[in-house]
């Protein structure tokens, strides 16, 4: 009987998430501002997390939890911007086991009584670590009730509780309880940033992927991280070998560049039958109208540049 063993694979996005602050990309402000709140020992008692989907919110917030509860490889570390890793804290935390961090999808726990038991369990010390750390994904999707049933905790927590919220629509939360918090706003990470990150992910996974594939797949994410990662993944299971830009075009479902610019030469000799009769043909070659329509806004302001010089 033949055995069979179970995949270790892991995703990008989960394989590579950031362990530390030196880790993250493209958030510096907020890396030197928690740095030196650290330093000087003025930690906030609750902060939010703001951004588009996959520049780092949640992976932020474990983060600073692990860095709040890290004891250091010999045990009597405090506090510190940059977590062992090694330490029965920090491990717990990232494997998500951890007792005294705990983390909520607000998206699915919507309740005043969901908030009810964090607000009756914030008065009982933490069980093994320095604090207690409530993480709350998705804190937009609280109902009213249950945002104003957290505030009283919120604004006067016990010292050993600290609160971190993470969302994508941060107008959506209440002023009353953004006034409680420090926030951050994580920002779309550069295109630059990003080519370099996806070129290491390669590397790492041994696989071949031209800088043109990087680069669209870059554009494609729109800044995020996540998705990016995502992206790459996919490319590397198309492509046999390397990745060209061509594969990764037909995966993203995008516009030949020629074809593009074929297009935009009948838009501007106003030949509209011979225009509608191109998007029609790279419709039915598998392009997305809305890329096909994305490319021609970047071709325009291309020429209007050159134009200009």
């Amino acid at each position: 009987m033949t055995e069979t063993t179970s995949s270790t694979y892991q995703v990008l996005a989960r394989k590579y998430r950031p362990e530390t602050f030196a880790d993250l990309i493209g958030q510096d402000a907020m890396v030197r501002t928690l740095k030196n709140a650290f330093e000087a020992d003025r930690i906030a008692h609750a902060f939010i997390m703001t951004g588009i989907r996959g520049t780092g919110k949640t992976t932020t917030a474990r983060i600073i939890a692990k860095g709040l509860n890290c004891i250091g490889p010999d045990g009597n570390g405090g506090p510190t911007i940059e977590p062992c890793g090694v330490c029965d804290q920090c491990v717990s935390i990232r494997e998500g086991r951890h007792v005294d961090v705990m983390e909520m999808d607000a998206a699915s726990r919507t309740g005043v009584g969901d908030i009810r038991e964090i607000i009756e369990s914030v008065h009982y010390r933490a069980a093994s670590a320095r604090y207690k750390v409530y993480i709350i994904d998705e804190v937009h999707m609280l109902s009213t009730s249950a945002f104003n049933a957290l505030l009283k905790t919120l604004e006067e927590p016990p010292e050993h509780v600290k609160f971190i919220f993470a969302t994508t629509e941060i107008r959506k939360v209440p002023v009353t309880v953004l006034s409680r918090c420090q926030r951050f706003d994580l920002r779309r990470i550069e295109p630059e940033v990003m080519i370099g990150l996806l070129r290491s992910n390669a590397e790492s996974e041994n696989a071949k992927i031209t800088d043109d594939a990087l680069a669209l797949i870059t554009r494609a994410s729109e800044g995020s991280v996540r998705d990016a990662q995502s992206l790459l993944d996919q490319a590397i299971s198309h492509g046999a070998g390397e990745t060209t830009a061509d594969q990764v075009r037909a995966m993203l479902g995008l516009a030949d560049r020629g074809r593009v610019l074929d297009l935009f030469d009948m838009i501007m000799r106003g030949d509209t039958a011979a225009a509608l009769s191109e998007l029609s043909s790279q419709y039915a070659d598998g392009a997305d109208p809305v890329a096909v329509l994305r490319d021609l806004a970047e071709v325009t302001h291309w020429v209007s540049t050159m134009l200009q010089n």
